[in-house]
């Protein structure tokens, strides 16, 4: 039984022993409300105090019975008080120390500021993307929220600097700012870029206008959720196939075929390959390559060569990703 169940059960079992005594020493002893429940009371509390009224013999033996009864749930009640204050208090001590110690651990994680409406959303993504995650927020209930849907949390304010380096953000492999505000976003910007110069950050923009600010406090790429949306509706209407091939291969989990970003380490085989090679030795498909040295290339030709640093959007089946992973890493092709 749970200790909210049992100090419930302990006050009703308290209050019929106490009314049991009322109607005991009214009908044994005819007494008074009053002097019934002075008697009840300095029975079951066992204070010492002198009797109302000199009792019968009748009255003694229910006093006896009341003085069992009344310290038995007298007792049952206080043990459920207290069980209901430790398991509280020190429950919740002990979960957040736990809480923070799977944090310590963490390594190549996201660091999610922000749980309203787009940070559930993100976390809800993460999530099905197995992608390991700490969420911050300064609200309470948010926090909570993010607890119960199973997610490593900090009840704390992302702008301070001590609370991103309990989210390890010395070894966080990115963060999102998703706050409601510009000014929040902004400060936690300038906060995670002044703590490590090389995470990727990614920061919400509420307002037009914000964007700039934002890349100038460091943020490597800026979203506006209305834009996106507004921009996304747009293209919906107007190529609808389109949008849900997108979907398909990007956002919905548990299909065959998926499109992935992936960076091109010094140790990888597909340094100084051509196009042509790499695709006939992973057998994904690189639909654009992300120039270390600046530019896009979509569609690249068959000729063009693969360099250390590049990024490739490659496009596949989970099979040829999984198999083609340690080659783009630089293990064993």
């Amino acid at each position: 039984m749970s200790a909210t169940r049992r100090l419930i059960w302990g006050g009703g079992i308290l209050v019929t022993i106490i009314a049991a005594g009322i109607i005991g020493y009214v009908v044994i002893e005819g007494w008074s409300f009053t002097d019934a429940l002075y008697m009840t009371i300095i029975t079951i509390t066992t204070v010492g105090y002198a009797e109302v009224h000199p009792l019968t013999t009748g009255g003694r033996i229910f006093s006896i019975f009341l003085i069992v009864g009344g310290v038995s749930g007298a007792l049952y009640t206080l043990t459920g008080i207290i069980e209901y204050i430790v398991e509280g208090h020190f429950g919740i001590t002990v979960g957040r120390r736990r809480m923070k110690a799977r944090i310590a651990k963490l390594k190549g994680h996201f660091i999610l500021c922000g749980y309203g409406r787009v940070g559930r959303e993100i976390a809800r993504v993460l999530n099905e993307e197995g992608a390991p995650f700490v969420v911050i927020d300064s609200d309470q209930n948010a926090i909570a929220e993010a607890e119960e849907a199973g997610y490593l949390c900090l009840l704390g304010d992302a702008t301070n600097d001590e609370v991103l380096k309990e989210a390890g953000i010395s070894q966080a492999r990115g963060l999102v700012s998703a706050v409601g505000t510009d000014t929040d976003n902004t400060y936690i910007t300038l906060s995670a870029r002044g703590l490590c110069a090389d995470l990727f950050i990614e920061a919400r923009s509420c307002s037009p206008g914000s964007e700039v600010k934002l890349e100038r406090a460091g943020a490597n790429r800026v979203i506006s959720p209305q834009a996106i949306g507004g921009r996304r509706m747009a293209m919906l209407a107007l190529r609808p196939a389109v949008v849900d091939f997108i979907d398909t291969v990007a956002y919905r989990p548990g299909q065959e075929l998926q499109m992935e970003n992936v960076e091109i380490s010094s140790g990888s085989p597909l340094v100084s390959l051509t196009i042509e090679a790499a695709h006939h030795r992973t057998g994904a498909t690189i639909l654009a390559i992300s120039k270390k040295s600046g530019g896009l290339i979509v569609n690249p030709p068959e000729e063009e060569t693969i360099q250390d640093g590049d990024r490739l959007i490659v496009i596949g089946t989970k099979k040829q990703l999984a198999a083609s992973e340690s080659t783009f890493e630089g293990g064993r092709g």
